[in-house]
């Protein structure tokens, strides 16, 4: 399972500050704010996403997307516990893998096996299935919600938000 300490610091950074959200880097072995499922998963805390080198990318990436996909009201209380309903969560899925794409040394397919080594489960059994063959719901949700654009790449914007360019 790819790790954080497997990119550049800098890439993690600059792809989360493109949508207003703040990696906050903790120091290994130390706990993990706002951690959901504990440790080594990143944590969230409004719009911070607190990880640490041992965090997996994929675990980053979702927590991220949840801050990305919820509403500005619930993004305003978030602490640790994202909530949100199986389309958001399938929105989340979704928006991550895209977003794979966007960090140096992993793709969509790299990310999809992590996702399946920790556990996610989707009604085709594999990640990569249900993205290619069962995910249209998730697509037109982000695409409602202008998060990714007409051939579904993203549009770096926060559900709620003014748009940004």
């Amino acid at each position: 399972m790819l790790t954080l300490s497997n990119l550049p610091p800098v890439s993690v950074n600059d792809l989360l500050n493109k949508y207003r959200l703040e990696l906050v880097w903790i120091p290994q072995g130390k706990d993990i704010p706002g951690s959901f499922w504990g440790e080594p998963e990143a944590g969230l805390i409004g719009t911070r996403i607190f990880v640490r080198p041992d965090t997996p990318i994929h675990s980053m990436l979702h927590e991220a997307c949840h801050v990305i996909c919820m509403d500005p009201f619930r993004r305003e209380e978030l602490h640790t516990d994202a909530g949100g309903d199986e389309a958001e969560e399938n929105a989340v899925c979704y928006l991550q893998i895209l977003l794979a794409d966007h960090l140096p040394n992993i793709s969509r397919n790299r990310l999809m096996q992590d996702m399946d080594a920790w556990g996610y489960s989707f009604r085709l059994g594999r990640t990569s299935a249900w993205f290619e063959q069962d995910a249209e719901d998730a697509r037109l949700w982000l695409k409602r919600h202008n998060l990714i654009d007409r051939v579904n790449r993203p549009t770096f914007n926060l559900r709620g938000s003014p748009r940004m360019k």
